[in-house]
């Protein structure tokens, strides 16, 4: 099959990069870029298609690529694909078209080192990929992203996360009731540990070997009313500069570094 000119399915493709309603009627997503699409296949991500660049020699990676995606594979002329890979300098030899995961919170597994993190209505898909190639790096368990927030498929987020959104189970929850009824129904209850600049102790001064939700708010009104409710522990960054806070993901990604740290890295 191939598409050469702005068809219906062109134009269906087109608004998967910015039209989020589409995305999530679809129930598809773009992948741009290598290192995301490597992982994608490594984690036998559900692919929908593989959209090759029309009328040239791909490299060794891109023919791996297309032999193993066990999907079908679309010509796309050279100029429309550059258009969906959001890039202008000719290097792009193949997209993918993949299946959103559902929002299932079994896909998260908690057990007694369980490691998992919140992050309440983040507006900023760099901030909301960061976070989740943080989580993923430092062997996070699940991401938890509550309430309206920012698009996880998003091409923007899902750029950030380097793939890691294929490694991590990454779970849209419609709100801080729906996660923390999940947590309270864990066989085993994870301290809910909430990070705000005037926090109880700093972050140094919690035990987070056990197991544990970190919760990292808004980027600009940090966490809502009910999440500071429902957190047993708020902890603070201490702070040696001029600044008086961190960036959101910034803070998560210290503090999934604490919890690792004092868990060890092996």
């Amino acid at each position: 099959m191939q598409v050469t000119v702005r068809n219906a399915l062109f134009q269906q493709w087109q608004t998967l990069l910015d039209n989020r309603s589409k995305r999530h009627r679809s129930g598809l997503f773009l992948v741009q870029g290598v290192r995301p699409i490597t992982i994608a296949l490594e984690q036998r991500w559900p692919l929908e298609s593989v959209l090759r660049r029309r009328g040239v020699t791909l490299s060794d990676w891109a023919r791996r690529t297309v032999e193993t995606a066990g999907a079908p594979v679309i010509d796309v002329a050279p100029e429309l694909l550059d258009e969906l890979a959001e890039r202008d300098d000719g290097s792009t030899e193949l997209l993918v078209v993949a299946r959103q995961a559902d929002d299932d919170l079994a896909r998260i597994r908690p057990g007694v080192d369980f490691l998992g993190v919140v992050f309440d209505r983040s507006t900023s898909p760099g901030n909301l990929g960061t976070l989740i190639r943080s989580a993923d790096a430092l062997g996070a368990h699940g991401v938890l992203v509550s309430g309206h927030a920012a698009d996880v498929y998003d091409p923007r987020v899902v750029r950030a996360t380097t793939g890691s959104l294929f490694a991590v189970p990454v779970v849209r929850v419609p709100s801080a009731a729906a996660t923390l009824e999940w947590v309270d129904s864990l066989p085993v209850r994870p301290t809910v540990v909430g990070t705000d600049e005037h926090g109880d102790v700093d972050v140094a001064g919690a035990d987070l070997t056990g197991p544990v939700l970190l919760v990292v708010g808004n980027e600009t009104h940090g966490m809502g009313a009910r999440w500071r409710e429902a957190c047993d522990l708020t902890v603070r960054i201490p702070m040696a500069g001029s600044a008086s806070s961190l960036n959101a993901a910034t803070a998560g990604s210290l503090l999934l570094y604490e919890a690792r740290r004092q868990r060890g890295f092996a």
